[in-house]
C-alpha cells in the first residue's frame, strides 16, 4: 500500500463533496505537484523490489517450516507466513492499479464515475495496513504466554489452530475495511490524486472511521510493546542467571529478535501516520459541517506519512530473511543450540517434562 506519488487525475474534481471525488481540489497546484513526483519507473522499481522481497522470505519460511520438529516454532513460523503474504498481497493489490494509471494517467471521474474502484482501492489500503499490526499483537501475545507462563498449556498452539487465528485477524481487518461501504465514513482519493484512503474530514461517520482504524492500530503498537518488553526481560533473566546460563535455547532468542525488529520497524513506520489521523481529525471536530475540503499541508502531509508505511512492507521480510539463526552464527559463532526455557523450571515431573519438551 501507499503508492501515493503519481500525478494528479486528468479533470478537476474538486468541490464534489458528495463523491470520493470531493477531499481535494486537483487544480490547485497541478504544475507543483507534478514537478514534486516522482518518475513513474522509480515506483515501478520500488514495488517490484517490495514484491520480490517478500516472495524471497515466504519461499524461507515454506523451506524452514518443513525441517521443524518444535511445535512451538512451527506456530511462530505460521504467523511470519501469514504477515509475509499479507504484506505480499498488498503491494500486489494495490500495485495493479496504482502503477497502470501512473503509465496510462486515465481519467478518475470518467473510468471510475461510480467510485467503485476509488472503494476498492481505500478497502485495500486499510485492510492490509492494518492486518500487519493486528498480527504483530498476536505474534508477540503468543510468544509472551510461550516464554512466561510455559506450563499454563499442555502443548502449544497447532499449526492448525495457529492459521484459524490468521484467518480471524484477516476477518476482522477485512470487516473494519468494509465499514465505509455500509455506510461509516468515506473513502475518497487523495492528493495528488492516485489513491484512496479513509477521508480526514470531521463528519460524523469519517470522523469516528479515522479514529477507529487509528486507534486500533496504536493499540496493536503498544499491546506488541508490552509484550515483547516483558518477554525480553524474561529471556535477559534467563541468560544471566549463572544456574540457568547453559539450559537456554537459541530459538527463543531467535523468535523475540524477529519479533522486536517487526515492531521496532511497525513503530518507525505506522505511528507518525496514526498519531496524525487522530491529531487531524480531533482539531478539526470544533468545525463539524463546515470543513469540506482537505487543507493542501494536510493532503502533503498524508502522503509523506503513507510512504513511510510503504517502507513496512518491504522491511517486514528482511527482518526474517536477516536474523535466522543460520545468519545470525555466521556473525554471532558462539551462538549454538541449548535447551528450552522450560529448563528455567528444573523440578519438574519427568512424563510433564517429557510431554512439554517433544514439541
Amino acid at each position: 500500500m501507499g503508492w501515493g506519488d503519481m500525478d494528479p487525475p486528468n479533470g478537476s474534481v474538486g468541490g464534489r463533496s458528495d463523491t470520493c471525488f470531493g477531499a481535494f481540489n486537483t487544480s490547485d497546484g497541478r504544475t507543483d505537484t507534478r514537478n514534486s513526483i516522482a518518475s513513474p519507473w522509480f515506483s515501478t522499481a520500488f514495488g517490484l523490489i517490495g514484491l520480490c522481497s517478500n516472495l524471497f522470505a515466504l519461499c524461507v519460511l515454506l523451506s524452514s517450516s518443513r525441517k521443524l520438529s518444535s511445535q512451538a516454532r512451527s506456530s511462530f513460523l505460521v504467523f511470519l507466513c501469514g504477515l509475509v503474504v499479507t504484506d505480499f498481497m498488498g503491494l500486489l493489490v494495490t500495485a495493479s492499479v496504482i502503477i497502470p494509471y501512473h503509465f496510462i494517467k486515465f481519467a478518475w471521474t470518467e473510468v471510475d464515475p461510480g467510485c467503485h474502484l476509488c472503494n476498492f482501492l481505500g478497502f485495500s489500503m486499510v485492510f492490509f495496513g492494518q492486518c500487519p499490526l493486528l498480527l504483530g499483537a498476536t505474534m508477540a501475545g503468543e510468544r509472551f504466554f510461550g516464554i512466561n507462563h510455559p506450563f499454563s498449556r499442555s502443548t502449544s498452539i497447532s499449526k492448525r489452530r495457529a492459521w484459524s487465528i490468521v484467518g480471524l485477524v484477516w476477518g476482522f481487518s477485512c470487516l473494519l475495511g468494509l465499514l465505509p461501504v455500509l455506510g461509516l465514513g468515506r473513502y475518497t482519493l487523495q492528493y495528488p490524486g492516485s489513491w484512496c484512503f479513509l477521508t480526514l474530514l470531521p463528519t460524523t461517520g469519517d470522523a469516528i472511521f479515522c479514529l477507529l482504524f487509528a486507534l486500533l492500530g496504536i493499540f496493536s503498537v503498544l499491546l506488541s510493546f508490552i509484550f515483547n518488553t516483558v518477554s525480553v526481560v524474561t529471556l535477559c533473566r534467563v541468560y544471566h542467571d549463572r544456574e540457568s546460563v547453559q539450559r537456554r535455547r537459541d530459538s527463543e532468542v531467535e523468535m523475540m529478535v524477529q519479533l522486536v525488529g517487526i515492531m521496532i520497524i511497525a513503530t518507525i513506520c505506522w505511528m507518525p501516520l496514526l498519531i496524525f489521523i487522530v491529531q487531524t481529525v480531533l482539531q478539526q471536530l470544533p468545525a463539524s459541517g463546515q470543513i469540506q475540503m482537505l487543507p493542501t499541508e494536510t493532503q502533503k502531509m498524508l502522503l509523506i506519512y503513507i510512504r513511510m508505511v510503504t517502507w513496512n512492507q518491504i522491511l517486514d521480510p528482511w527482518v526474517y530473511i536477516l536474523f535466522r539463526r543460520a545468519v545470525l552464527q555466521r556473525v554471532y559463532p558462539s551462538l549454538r543450540p541449548r535447551p528450552s526455557v522450560l529448563s528455567l523450571y528444573p523440578v519438574l515431573n519427568p512424563s510433564l517434562r517429557r510431554k512439554l519438551t517433544s514439541n
